[in-house]
């Protein structure tokens, strides 16, 4: 049976036994409330890894004043089943006081790849992102830890941090899981109703219309951006946040598009906001 704890202590302590056997370790970092999506990284941790860690931990930190911490789906039981059917072997769950105890006060800031997409329109998200991250990669001591391309800005604001640390665990990207709809799996998929999930496909029809017109030889950014946010905007319940083409390893905006980009949107959907993307020429 799949083990859970809640302290650094207990996680500490198991995976130090494990390291006496000569174990590797893997590690998926997650806010709970799992998903196909969060299973493929657990199943891709537990093939390439003798004990693969969960971190189920809704992180204040990364969340805004108006944003939706509180309201954040939550399922532990839930979760723990789906850890243990995707091959975890251990769930840490802590609580806010065991991350951030009385006298907290460590800020890990990553310039340059934060600054814009979701950086812009959440400000102060990625210093929560980068700073649970470290602390997890510190206590975990994982050999490698594996992350969603979904997130791709996050993805690289941990390969930076990760670098620029020297932080010795691997960084494993995964593909993006769909529905068979095509919409992007998202624990924030569940704030969405009947008429705002039909809606929300409209984001994965344009960035498909947009990997179309690369396919076929467009190279200037803006206009296939103006294309997909003309597919975006066709859906009366949809607002657009974003839509950018950049380089996927800085995140700085491309116009001329000449090797691989990262083509990212973020749209709200009634009050629910929604990422997605694609990397094109990699």
């Amino acid at each position: 049976m799949i083990k859970t704890v809640k302290t650094v202590k207990q996680l500490r302590a198991a995976v130090a036994a494990w390291r006496k056997r000569g174990l590797s370790v893997g590690f998926v970092p997650t806010m709970g409330f799992l998903h196909a999506g969060h299973q493929s990284l657990i199943k891709k941790a537990a093939a390439q890894n003798d004990r693969t860690v969960v971190s189920i931990f809704v992180n204040p930190m990364q969340f805004g004043p108006k944003e939706d911490l509180a309201k954040y789906p939550r399922d532990l039981a839930a979760d723990k089943k789906a850890c243990a059917a995707a091959g975890a072997h251990l769930i840490f769950c802590p609580e806010a006081g065991e991350m951030y105890p009385p006298a907290f006060a460590a800020r890990v800031e990553i310039s340059g790849v934060s600054e814009g997409l979701c950086g812009a329109s959440r400000p102060g998200h990625f210093t929560g992102v980068a700073t649970v991250v470290a602390k997890l990669f510190n206590i975990v001591q994982a050999d490698r830890a594996y992350f969603g391309q979904k997130d791709a800005q996050q993805l690289a604001v941990i390969r930076r941090m990760a670098a620029d640390l020297n932080i010795n665990t691997r960084i494993i990207s995964c593909p993006i899981v769909r529905g068979s709809d095509g919409l992007a799996l998202s624990s924030r998929n569940a704030y969405l109703n009947a008429r705002e999930r039909q809606a929300a496909l409209c984001i994965s029809r344009a960035l498909a219309a947009g990997r179309k017109m690369l396919e076929g030889g467009a190279r200037s950014a803006l206009k296939v951006e103006a294309a997909v946010r003309a597919t975006i905007n066709k859906e009366p319940l949809a607002k657009i946040d974003y839509v950018k083409i950049v380089d996927p390893q800085t995140m700085r905006p491309v116009r001329q598009i000449n090797g691989a980009v990262l083509c990212a949107a973020a749209v709200f959907i009634g009050k629910t906001r929604l990422i997605d993307n694609f990397i094109f020429g990699a």
